[in-house]
């Protein structure tokens, strides 16, 4: 075996480590969300059968619903970042 090379290694520092998780969990509930509501939105002008069509034209406010809630997350997700990039200092 070879023996391994001292690497510089940078600590992670605790309290940043959950808050980048929990950015990356609402940016994808926020894409989830967004998806569902698009597919909901779109889902009636390309079903052929028309009792399908009909079921999905009455979910369009729920597709609304999806679609705001997912945009929301994105937008929380951005200033979630932008406050992070603001509070950490110049290196």
């Amino acid at each position: 075996m070879h023996p391994r090379k001292n690497h510089p290694v940078t600590p992670v520092a605790p309290q940043e480590a959950p808050a980048s998780k929990a950015d990356k969990e609402i940016l994808f509930k926020g894409v989830s969300c967004a998806l569902i509501g698009v597919v909901v939105l779109i889902g009636p002008y390309l079903a052929k059968s028309p009792s399908v069509r009909d079921m999905m034209a009455q979910a369009a406010v729920v597709g609304w619903f999806a679609l705001v809630l997912g945009l929301a997350f994105v937008v929380q997700f951005g200033l979630r970042r932008k406050a992070a990039i603001k509070r950490k200092p110049n290196a």
